[in-house]
């Protein structure tokens, strides 16, 4: 029997793609192929009736492009325009694409204090679950324009975890410039094993993430992934870390096939997101 059927039949699915799969490398660019693609495999999977959603990076990029600001380290006040300029071309251009498909996708921005703040994870978690009964789909990205502590030290690995956590997501796929889990860094070690399937995040898991990425645009290495896998295998969600280099890899993972690494969800009642999310970055 195929040991990834079981992902065939998940019903509420959380996707996160990287700003490095979204950008051509030689100019910094949004690449419209695969954002058109993206958009449709996401629409696929919303016409099977499943919940979607879009956990997407690229604003503070895109913003740059706009203004014509090469340079990579910024003040954090640069970085806040950007995003602020960057975060409503990106939307602009999603909306575009999902309405070609006939579909209807919403903007939510998120902090750390969306979480944190009983009132608006409240209200946070009822926006989403009224928008996924509409049949809509969210498109979430971090508030870069208002926090400064995401674009420090954040990334959208950490964020598509805690919103799967928040949603009751049952799958969350991390889209990527890696494979999945490696024994160690491919790039650097040729004898590196990947590994398929992990059953469940031990010390030893965790001592295999890195906090180095190939991309001059992302943020998050394969330490922030396996963290990422903590939050949504302990919420009671399995993730999938893949390559986004074939964005149509999504639906071969829904189909069950054996693509990218497989975490399996291990459902732990003591987890307490609020305090997780309080102790970041601490």
């Amino acid at each position: 029997m195929n040991p990834r059927e079981f992902l065939k039949d998940k019903q509420r699915i959380v996707v996160k793609i990287g700003s490095s799969s979204l950008q051509h490398a030689q100019t910094g660019d949004l690449d419209y192929i695969k954002l058109e693609v993206l958009v449709r495999e996401l629409c696929n999977l919303r016409n099977q009736g499943k919940d979607v959603i879009l956990v997407t990076s690229g604003a503070i990029a895109a913003g740059k492009k706009a203004v014509h600001i090469d340079k990579k380290d910024n003040p954090i006040a640069v970085k806040q325009a950007c995003a602020a300029i960057g975060q409503a071309r990106l939307m602009m251009t999603y909306q575009k694409i999902f309405a070609e498909y006939n579909q209807v996708a919403a903007q939510i921005l998120m902090t750390k204090n969306t979480i944190v703040d009983d009132l608006n994870r409240f209200n946070a978690r009822n926006t989403f679950n009224e928008l996924l009964k509409l049949g809509v789909i969210p498109v979430v990205n971090e508030n870069d324009t208002v926090a400064t502590y995401e674009i420090e030290f954040g990334d959208n690995d950490t964020l598509s975890a805690i919103v799967a956590s928040l949603v009751g997501a049952d799958l969350l796929i991390l889209m990527s410039d890696i494979n999945g889990l490696y024994t160690d860094d491919p790039n650097q070690n040729p004898d590196a094993k990947f590994i398929s399937v992990v059953d469940q995040i031990d010390e030893n898991i965790m001592g295999m993430g890195k906090e180095s990425t190939g991309s001059k645009v992302g943020t998050g290495g394969m330490n922030t992934k396996l963290s990422a896998a903590k939050i949504a295998t302990c919420s009671g969600a399995d993730m999938v870390i893949a390559n986004a280099s074939d964005i149509r890899i999504l639906h071969r993972i829904m189909d069950g096939r054996e693509h990218g690494t497989l975490f399996k969800a291990h459902k732990d009642e003591a987890f307490d997101l609020i305090t997780y999310v309080e102790n970041m970055h601490k």
